[in-house]
């Protein structure tokens, strides 16, 4: 692979792991404005919804007979599979309602750890020592990025709680969209798995939102939801992990944990101080940690 073509991906892979890392802003600002967890989450999958079925639309125009269609077994693992993202919006939104961006993120970010469980779990194994080092790293940089040993500092546990549920799905969302139905595009993935998600979005809705829906959600922050959330991201990075490979395109996604607080601290007026930077360099340590081959090759 050319030198040329890594570098086209780290720079779609950074590009989509930037966009994830505005979405928590973007949901605090609306929060603020009145809006409600079920109209934001609403808003953002039924608007990426259309936004992936006209991109299927334009992809099955373009290859014709080429696109390999989903079968019934395939939408509905996918759509299953997609219920866990939809959990995880709900889940990460509710997080980000009762704790700071800047937290939140950091415990989304415990998907390093949860992603070794499960492996050791479901590969019946345990870790290499290198994997266990990087989770007592992201363990280390948790206490420090979310500044729980100064007594002056204290979180909602509602927060708390909320964001650690959110890496928990989010775990099972990257192993889901990692091992099923991957003979098929992208983009007929995104679909199914964004469907899956809704089921759980307007149950939520349904139950939750006692007041009107306010529409005017789908204008204001819908759009920008949607588009950094569910249909720029996911396109960006299904091109660029290709040409990156897991491990590095692995390390490049880390920098949603930055922009995250950058844009908490510059748009929010989130106070982050340097224990916190700190930590937050732990756990992008980690996971350089967790993707690069430390063995010596031989010729």
């Amino acid at each position: 692979m050319s030198q040329n073509n890594v570098l086209k991906g780290v720079f779609l892979v950074a590009l989509g792991a930037t966009s994830y890392g505005m979405l928590a802003t973007f949901v605090k600002m609306a929060y603020t404005e009145g809006y409600t967890t079920a109209e934001v989450t609403t808003s953002q999958f039924v608007l990426g919804i259309i936004g992936i079925l006209i991109i299927n639309a334009f992809q099955k125009i373009k290859h014709k007979e080429n696109v390999v269609k989903a079968s019934p077994k395939n939408i509905f693992n996918l759509m299953l599979a997609g219920t866990s993202l939809g959990m995880t919006s709900l889940f990460y939104y509710l997080a980000v309602k009762y704790i700071p961006v800047s937290i939140g993120i950091v415990l989304l970010m415990q998907t390093v750890w949860m992603g070794v469980l499960l492996e050791m779990i479901l590969e019946k194994k345990l870790p290499s020592k290198q994997k266990v080092v990087a989770v007592l790293i992201v363990l280390a940089g948790t206490v420090l990025a979310t500044n729980i040993i100064n007594n002056d500092i204290t979180l909602d546990w509602r927060g708390i709680g909320w964001g650690v549920l959110a890496a928990a799905s989010f775990t099972t969302t990257m192993f889901t969209a990692n091992h099923v139905a991957t003979e098929i595009s992208s983009a007929q993935r995104s679909l199914y798995m964004l469907l899956g998600g809704a089921v759980i979005v307007f149950s939520f809705a349904l139950f939750t939102q006692v007041t009107p829906f306010n529409l005017n959600i789908f204008v204001k922050w819908g759009i920008i939801l949607a588009l950094f959330g569910t249909i720029i991201p996911p396109m960006l990075m299904t091109a660029g992990f290709p040409l990156t490979g897991i491990g590095l395109g692995s390390i490049v996604s880390a920098i949603e944990l930055p922009v995250s607080v950058m844009m908490a601290f510059i748009l929010l007026n989130e106070e982050v101080i340097l224990l916190q930077w700190i930590g937050i360099l732990l756990i992008i340590l980690a996971i350089v940690l967790m993707n690069i081959n430390l063995k010596s090759k031989t010729k």
